[in-house]
C-alpha cells in the first residue's frame, strides 16, 4: 500500500490527465480515427522541441525557458530558404543548417547569462526569451529588405522591407515535406466504434524523433553527457571533482537551443494551416513544451524520454477533446478553451512551487542531520 501511495504521489499529475482523456473522450464525440490521426500529427510536430528540454534539465538548470531562441532561429532559417526557393528535403536541411550558427550565438549568450543567475535559471532565461523577441522582431520587421537582400517580393511588406506576417510555406514548398517522405497509410483496420479508416502516419518525421531519442541516450553515456548529470546533482562536488562546471552548463543551453531550432523547423512544415507567422509563431513554443514535459510526470530537476512521449499525448489530447466535451457538457465551445490555457500556465505554477516545496524541505532535512550529528559529537566529547 505505502508503495502504491508514493507511486501515485509522483505520478500525480500524469494520472490526473489520463483520467481527465477517459472522461473527456466520450463527451467529446469524436471518433477514434479522427482522435488518432490528430494525436498522430500532434505527437510528431511537437516531440523534437519537447526532447530538446532534456539536456539543461541533466544538467540542473531546469526548464528552458530560453528554447525560444532557437525556435527564431530556425525561423529565420526557413525565410532564407523560402525566399531562394529551395523546396523539399532539401530546403527542410539547408533552414536547420542556416539557423544553427544563430541558435549557436544565441545559446552562448544565453548560458553565460544564467552562469550569472545560478539558482535563478528559469525566470531568467524565460527573461532572456522576452528580450531577444525584441531583437529578432526588430531583425525581421525592419532589416529584412534593407541591409538584408531579398528577392521575393511576395514575402515583402508593401513598403519594401520587413517580412509578411504570414508566409505560406505550401506555395514555398516546404509544407509537410517531413510528413510525406515516406508514405504509409492505414486504410482499414478495426470495426465499429474502434475502427480506424484512412489515418496518414507521418513515418519520416517518426523516424527523426526515433534517431534523436538515440543521441539523448548515447549522449548521456558520453563523458559530457556524464559531467553534465555530475553537475545536476551537486554542483559544488561536480566542481571539486575538476568539471568545469560553467562552461559545461554554457555547452548544455548551446545544444538544447540548436536542437530548439531543428525542432521549430519540424514543427513548422508539419502545422496543417501551411503557413509560417513570422512575428508570433514562436510565442508559445516553450510555454507549451514545458507544460506538455511536466504532465508526462516530469519535473524540474528530473525528466527522461517516457515523460516527453507520455506529456505530449496527454497534453494535446486534451487539446483535441476539451473544446467539444465543453461544448457538449455546458454548450460553448470556450470551456475547453479557457480549461486548456488554464492548464498549461497552471501546471508549470504548481511544478515551480512543488520544486520550492521540495528543495525546502531538502535544506530543512539536511539542516536537523547536521544538528543531530553536531550533538551527537558534543554528547561523545563530553563522555
Amino acid at each position: 500500500m505505502r508503495k502504491l501511495l508514493h507511486f501515485i504521489a509522483n505520478n500525480a499529475v500524469p494520472i490526473i490527465f489520463i483520467i481527465f482523456s477517459a472522461l473527456a473522450i466520450p463527451l467529446s464525440g469524436l471518433t477514434l480515427t479522427y482522435l488518432v490521426d490528430e494525436l498522430l500529427i500532434r505527437i510528431s510536430r511537437n516531440s523534437f522541441l519537447i526532447l530538446s528540454l532534456l539536456i539543461p534539465i541533466m544538467a540542473g538548470m531546469g526548464l528552458n525557458f530560453g528554447m525560444v531562441l532557437g525556435a527564431m532561429a530556425g525561423q529565420i532559417g526557413l525565410i532564407f530558404v523560402l525566399d531562394w526557393s529551395i523546396v523539399g528535403v532539401q530546403g527542410i536541411v539547408l533552414a536547420m543548417i542556416i539557423g544553427t550558427p544563430i541558435a549557436v550565438a544565441l545559446g552562448l549568450i544565453c548560458g553565460n547569462i544564467l552562469n550569472r543567475a545560478k539558482g535563478q535559471e528559469m525566470v531568467t532565461s524565460y527573461i532572456v526569451g522576452f528580450f531577444t523577441n525584441g531583437v529578432y522582431q526588430l531583425f525581421v520587421l525592419y532589416f529584412w529588405g534593407w541591409l538584408i537582400p531579398i528577392t521575393n517580393l511576395n514575402y515583402v511588406l508593401s513598403r519594401g522591407y520587413g517580412i509578411r506576417n504570414t508566409i505560406d510555406l505550401d506555395m514555398g514548398g516546404i509544407r509537410g515535406v517531413l510528413d510525406s517522405l515516406i508514405p504509409f497509410r492505414i486504410e482499414s483496420i478495426g470495426t465499429g466504434a474502434f475502427s480506424l479508416r484512412n489515418v496518414d502516419v507521418p513515418i519520416g518525421t517518426f523516424l527523426v524523433i526515433a534517431a534523436f531519442c538515440f543521441f539523448v541516450v548515447w549522449f548521456r553515456r558520453t563523458k559530457l553527457g556524464q559531467d553534465m548529470r555530475a553537475i545536476g546533482q551537486d554542483m559544488a562536488v561536480a566542481d571539486s571533482a575538476g568539471i568545469p562546471v560553467n562552461r559545461t552548463r554554457v555547452i548544455a543551453i548551446v545544444i538544447s537551443t540548436v536542437l530548439a531550432c531543428f525542432g521549430q523547423v519540424i514543427y513548422l512544415q508539419s502545422m496543417g494551416m501551411g503557413t509560417l507567422m513570422t512575428y508570433n509563431s514562436h510565442d508559445n513554443v516553450g510555454l507549451y513544451s514545458i507544460a506538455a514535459l511536466l504532465i508526462g510526470g516530469a519535473n524540474v530537476s528530473r525528466a527522461g524520454i517516457a515523460n516527453v512521449l507520455l506529456g505530449v499525448t496527454l497534453f494535446h489530447l486534451m487539446f483535441i477533446v476539451a473544446p467539444m466535451a465543453g461544448k457538449n457538457l455546458v454548450g460553448k465551445a470556450l470551456i475547453g478553451e479557457y480549461f486548456r490555457v488554464f492548464v498549461a500556465y497552471g501546471i508549470i505554477a504548481v511544478a515551480l512551487v512543488l520544486h520550492a516545496w521540495k528543495r525546502r524541505n531538502e535544506r530543512m532535512k539536511a539542516r536537523r542531520n547536521l544538528i543531530a550529528l553536531g550533538r551527537a559529537a558534543k554528547a561523545k566529547g563530553a563522555k
